[in-house]
């Protein structure tokens, strides 16, 4: 797993998302010309495999926040692994409610006027 993340990663680091046919539109964006939550997540990866911070939280904040995330969590799998213990994370529904409800809520405010700076 780490192995795929790392390598798109470098992949994305390699491959400027900036540059226009390096990859495909987003389809909501190009069908309706509103952002998904995903909007800008491949600028925010580039932006963040080059320590460009800023860049990345301005490109995506959400995806920009999910790299910590997954940093943190494989950190902890890794203390955990090396000292024999299992990693079990276990998110009640009421938490997937939440992460439902702040990414409908982020792709909102982002395709609002007084959210534009949030959009990529």
């Amino acid at each position: 797993m780490l192995a795929a993340v790392a390598g798109a990663f470098a992949y994305v680091g390699t491959v400027d998302p900036n540059e226009p046919g390096h990859y495909p539109v987003c389809p909501l964006l190009k069908l309706t010309g509103a952002f998904c939550p995903g909007c800008g997540g491949l600028r925010s990866a580039h932006a963040f495999v080059h320590g460009d911070l800023g860049a990345a939280f301005s490109a995506n904040a959400v995806a920009t926040t999910g790299y910590f995330l997954f940093a943190a969590v494989w950190v902890l799998w890794l203390v955990r692994a090396w000292r024999g213990q299992p990693l079990r994370i276990r998110l009640a529904p009421a938490w997937w409610w939440g992460i439902g409800t702040l990414l409908l809520v982020f792709t909102v405010v982002r395709n609002l006027p007084f959210g534009s700076a949030l959009a990529p």
